[in-house]
């Protein structure tokens, strides 16, 4: 071919330098000749229908060529061109209708190539166009994990189980060869669906898919659907954790929630937020709140709401985790004084929300929807769906810049009566002589059958015939009141009962007998001054103690003994102290005689004490070093007499008290 065309090349430049026309036409045969030696022929084609209900049949070849200027012609058993649909077509199929074919009997089809002025035609092909099924390439394939086994899902070509060959290894190891499995479908819905079992769930996978027709004499597969990836399954719900931030009208619940593993999220995971509010386009329509972060920011109502969010990935959705957000409670919730409810229509955005109240939770228990919708097609809703003597917390909201909003709330009766049941478990306890304790448990909400103003308590006397009953109030949040003034030993009915607007309820009564007086109790009394007397006497023994401990008492000064000189005799020690009383006369001027002053001054010798003499000797040691002779005695009786007889008017009076001396005188006139 090369040896050919350079002939070609050699022999073109040869004829560009003649004159002669047939020169050129000899030219132009040669390379129309080159140019129909390089046409390579079409694949032989292949004429199906895509379901055995089809009317139209496909007909598809293969062409492999370089050239943008190309055009097949599809010819059928007598060379007879398919025109106006299958001639001079640019395309490598071409689509024909059941009708232009002979389509029970054998036919023989082909395809002419058109490159420039060269055809190329492919081998022909025989076969009984009905027979030949291929259905499409499996799309919109859907994902999902059954334990351990895998589910594929796609639209079904026909209402018939198809055989499919399924591809699949691991995504983490794409060096692996694809593991091969040809495997029937079941057919359901219009779905086709084949189960891969046995496989690691938490595990990514890839997938190829194709599949053939069962009911068809000459099925084709198809082509292969593109390969798959299949994540890890959603096992866990998502750990979510909510901030309510409560305003005037609305709250912001903010949501956080951890990633998902990266084997399950390897394709992306997405995350749905759904309220129950807007599920009834209360009082905003509903709209989907989606997102592919870990943290969602959702508006709702002062109602009770349940937020349900639901992580998904491509083979399938985690369990939902549901958020309950009670209703906001109010402390000073007020009964209803104007509502909605009679109005024959709500506006557009306005939506009315009871909840039945069956305690003292807000819960919403049989919760009832009124939106301009369905109360324009029920004149007077609370007819067809509330109840007389039935509580109801009453929800008034509207839509704010798609923002739900609660503008009231509120109870509400629809028609109120009397309790229907007495106070639960009245009873009494400590009676005394004059008082008594009551208790009792409040009366359930469904069971008021209207608003409770408060309790009636009664008290009569049943012993006295004269006595009136005398009846107060007692508050609706009371359980227990301390009943007093009550007459000793004596019998009494005490009845309780529910008030509201409409009137008392039943009664709940008891019976109360007050205890005798007792007599004072001598033996008590006497108990209580001997325990008095004891501890005044612990008081004063710990109070002797504080003080010694604060007020340490004062050391008596120790006077020393300095007699070092020992008695003449043991009988100067064991003389007892006698006391004398001596009276003293008084001194005359005139002298007396030397006997009666010896006297005196004897007798005054003789009442000296032991401690005197102590005294004296004392005296007489520190005065001189002389030694006491019986001499001694003479000389003082002298000097004594000396000093009386120098004393003219001197009164002295000496008193001797328990070895003490007293000095007491007196001058006469």
């Amino acid at each position: 071919m090369i040896v050919f065309l350079h002939f070609l090349l050699n022999l073109k430049e040869t004829l560009r330098c003649s004159s002669a026309p047939h020169g050129f036409f000899m030219f132009m045969f040669l390379t129309t000749i080159s140019k129909g030696s390089t046409c390579e022929a079409p694949s032989s084609p292949q004429c199906f229908r895509q379901n055995v209900q089809e009317s139209v049949y496909i007909c598809e070849w293969g062409f492999d060529t370089n050239e943008s200027d190309v055009t097949f012609d599809l010819y059928f058993n007598d060379s007879t061109v398919i025109e106006r649909k299958c001639e001079k077509v640019r395309e490598k199929r071409c689509e024909i209708p059941e009708e232009w074919l002979i389509v029970g009997n054998n036919v023989d089809f082909w395809v002419e190539a058109n490159v420039g002025n060269c055809s190329c035609t492919s081998t022909r092909q025989t076969s009984i166009l009905e027979n030949t099924v291929k259905y499409k390439a499996p799309q919109n394939i859907s994902l999902s994990w059954l334990r351990n086994n895998l589910s594929l899902r796609w639209p079904a070509a026909e209402e018939n189980p198809s055989l499919a060959d399924v591809w699949f290894r691991r995504y983490e190891h794409p060096t692996e060869s694809w593991e091969k499995m040809s495997k029937n479908t079941t057919y359901e819905a219009s779905m086709y669906e084949i189960i891969i079992e046995n496989l690691l769930r938490h595990s990514v996978y890839q997938v190829q898919i194709r599949h053939q027709s069962k009911k068809a004499k000459n099925p084709l597969w198809s082509i292969w659907s593109p390969v798959i990836i299949v994540p890890a399954g959603l096992e866990h719900k998502p750990e979510v954790t909510k901030t309510i931030i409560s305003g005037k009208y609305t709250r912001e619940v903010v949501l956080n929630w951890k990633s998902m593993p990266h084997a399950a999220a390897v394709t992306g995971v997405m995350y749905s937020i759904n309220d129950t509010q807007t599920l009834h386009a209360c009082p905003c329509k509903e709209h989907r709140h989606v997102t592919n972060t870990t943290n969602y920011t959702i508006n709702v109502s002062h109602s009770a709401v349940n937020i349900t969010v639901v992580a998904r990935n491509a083979a399938g959705q985690s369990p939902p985790v549901i958020i309950q957000v009670p209703a906001a409670t109010a402390a000073d919730l007020k009964i209803c004084d104007k509502t909605l409810l009679e109005t024959k229509r709500l506006k557009k955005g306005t939506c009315l929300e009871l909840y039945e109240l069956q305690d003292a939770d807000l819960k919403p228990e049989n919760v009832i929807i009124l939106t301009a919708k369905n109360k324009k097609r029920e004149r007077t809703p609370q007819k067809k769906y509330m109840k007389d003597y039935i509580r109801y917390l009453y929800f008034e909201h509207r839509c704010h810049n798609r923002k739900p909003q609660t503008v009231k709330m509120c109870l509400f009766y629809r028609k109120e009566g009397v309790p229907n049941i007495k106070p639960q478990d009245f009873k009494v306890s400590d009676e005394t002589q004059t008082s008594v304790d009551l208790f009792w448990k409040a009366i359930p909400y469904e069971h008021q059958q209207g608003f409770l103003t408060h309790y009636n308590l009664c008290k009569v006397k049943i012993s006295s015939q004269n006595e009136s009953e005398e009846c107060f109030n007692i508050s609706t949040s009371a359980t227990h009141h301390h009943l007093e003034n009550l007459t000793p030993a004596s019998i009494y009915n005490i009845r309780l009962a529910g008030v509201t607007r409409v009137g008392k309820g039943p009664l709940a009564s008891e019976i109360v007998n007050t205890l005798r007086e007792k007599p004072p109790n001598v033996w008590l009394s006497l108990g209580l001054l001997f325990i008095f007397f004891l501890l005044s006497i612990m008081f004063t023994f710990i109070m002797k103690r504080i003080k010694t401990k604060i007020l340490p008492p004062v050391p008596t000064p120790v006077i020393p003994d300095f007699n070092t000189s020992k008695p003449d005799s043991e009988e100067m020690w064991e003389r007892k102290e006698e006391v004398h009383e001596i009276t003293l006369h008084l001194l005359l001027p005139e002298r007396k005689s030397d006997s009666e002053e010896a006297t005196v001054l004897k007798g005054e010798r003789d009442s000296r004490t032991e401690t005197d003499m102590e005294n004296e000797r004392s005296d007489s040691e520190e005065s001189s070093d002389e030694c006491v002779s019986p001499d001694s005695d003479q000389v003082l009786e002298k000097e004594e007499m000396t000093d009386l007889e120098q004393v003219d008017t001197e009164l002295a009076i000496l008193i001797y008290r328990n070895g003490l001396v007293f000095d007491e005188k007196m001058i006469a006139s």
